[in-house]
């Protein structure tokens, strides 16, 4: 159930691409992929600083996870709202706005007073992620050489998963080292970084002809744009249900000490980064097949964290496997470009709207399961089991693309026998 090669050209003709040669493509996606390592070690760096936050602002390690799902929420909301409003910007211009707003957020965090000051600023910080994210996608997108989108919006994302392997375990170092509002100042410095090399080395990229706020909510208009969304924010929440709360459970369960927990981190950004470029190519070649072979691997490898986490062997391993899953970005990003006709920057911002709905959900759903006493392995049941529900949403939304296709064949089938 691959798009068809018009769908597979929407994300192009979205905007006129400017010819590149090969080495500005590469400074181009370079640029993009250090805004997404600024926006990929803020968002994960929190997760591995939890018992240190929840100290220092005096609430319960489940409640300091509350900032994880505040920003979460912001993501969700923001890139709808800022995809829609900001619908006849300029690319370049958008990039750096929202890149802007990013670094002043991560700025405000690191010098918050109290758990509710710092749960309302990262939820501003999340604002611009998902709009950051999907507009980067789609001007990677139209830059790329025919055939190699998938591969293209893989290097974008390679920079926040390359953040989890990088990124994270220098500004969890840091928090340890110096406190954790000292990491939100390293993310806010990165920010300022990007922002410079997006104004030097990407492309001024006009908004497509009659680009229009009404126009992008068309997307919602869609239902495979549902259906990916949700694959997207069930199916994904798994990873975030155990990696949420990664650090106590290696602790307290695998008895990790805990200067080990910055090298565990970083095997986890190492299977992001391999998840990444293995399952970009995979979606360049087979799509749909990619989408749902990853969410079941997912169920899998979730489920043995249950069994893997009471050893710290183990327990590494199968957190590198669980960082191999974010395989099924790059896909469910080129599924929403194809899907989404001429509402493409709505669309590509979901995309990571639905992530961090994964997040939040996930955060939230693994917190249940500890609060109530299940232990902290129970997050990795709680994973499985979101997996498996992006397995029937992704077989429900199959099951509706096959009915479509041939609906059209049974109505030109009853006027010709009229």
């Amino acid at each position: 159930m691959n798009a068809s090669p018009s769908a597979r050209e929407g994300a192009e003709t979205t905007a006129i691409a400017p010819s590149v040669s090969s080495a500005q493509f590469l400074r181009a996606v370079l640029a993009l992929g250090v805004g997404g390592f600024a926006i990929g070690t803020g968002e994960f760096v929190i997760m591995g600083l939890l018992p240190e936050v929840a100290k220092d602002i005096a609430v319960t390690i489940p409640q300091a996870g509350h900032v994880i799902s505040a920003y979460a929420l912001g993501v969700v909301i923001g890139a709808p709202v800022l995809a829609v409003l900001t619908a006849g910007w300029g690319r370049r211009a958008l990039l750096i706005a929202l890149m802007a707003v990013f670094a002043a957020g991560n700025f405000a965090s690191a010098m918050a007073p109290g758990y509710l000051s710092l749960n309302l600023l990262r939820f501003a910080t999340g604002l611009p992620h998902g709009t950051y994210f999907g507009v980067a996608a789609l001007v990677a997108a139209t830059l790329a050489p025919p055939g190699r989108r998938a591969r293209a919006v893989g290097l974008v994302m390679l920079g926040l998963t390359g953040a989890t392997l990088v990124g994270v375990p220098i500004a969890a170092w840091l928090g340890q080292l110096f406190g954790w509002r000292a990491a939100f100042v390293f993310v806010g410095v990165i920010a300022l970084v990007a922002v410079l090399l997006l104004r030097r080395d990407v492309p001024d990229i006009a908004p497509a002809a009659g680009a229009s706020p009404w126009r992008e909510l068309g997307a919602l208009k869609r239902k495979q744009v549902w259906f990916t969304l949700g694959i997207g924010a069930i199916g994904f929440g798994g990873m975030f249900a155990v990696f949420s709360y990664i650090k106590p459970t290696l602790i307290e369960v695998a008895g990790l000490p805990l200067g080990g927990v910055p090298f565990v981190l970083a095997l986890f950004g190492l299977g992001m980064v391999m998840g990444n470029l293995v399952g970009s190519r995979l979606a360049d070649k087979s799509l749909m097949r990619t989408i749902g072979g990853v969410l079941v691997y997912a169920a899998l490898v979730l489920a043995s964290f249950t069994f893997a986490a009471h050893h710290v062997v183990t327990a590494a391993f199968t957190v590198f496997l669980i960082g191999t899953t974010v395989a099924i970005g790059p896909a469910l990003q080129i599924r929403l470009m194809d899907v989404a006709g001429d509402a493409q920057t709505l669309a590509a911002a979901l995309n990571h709207s639905a992530f961090n709905m994964a997040n939040a959900l996930g955060a939230w759903l693994g917190g249940v399961a500890i609060a109530a006493g299940l232990g902290w392995t129970s997050t990795g049941w709680v994973g499985a089991l979101l997996a498996l529900a992006g397995v029937g949403i992704f077989a429900w939304a199959v099951a509706s693309a096959r009915a479509d296709a041939r609906r059209p064949v049974a109505v030109a089938c009853e006027g010709s026998a009229g």
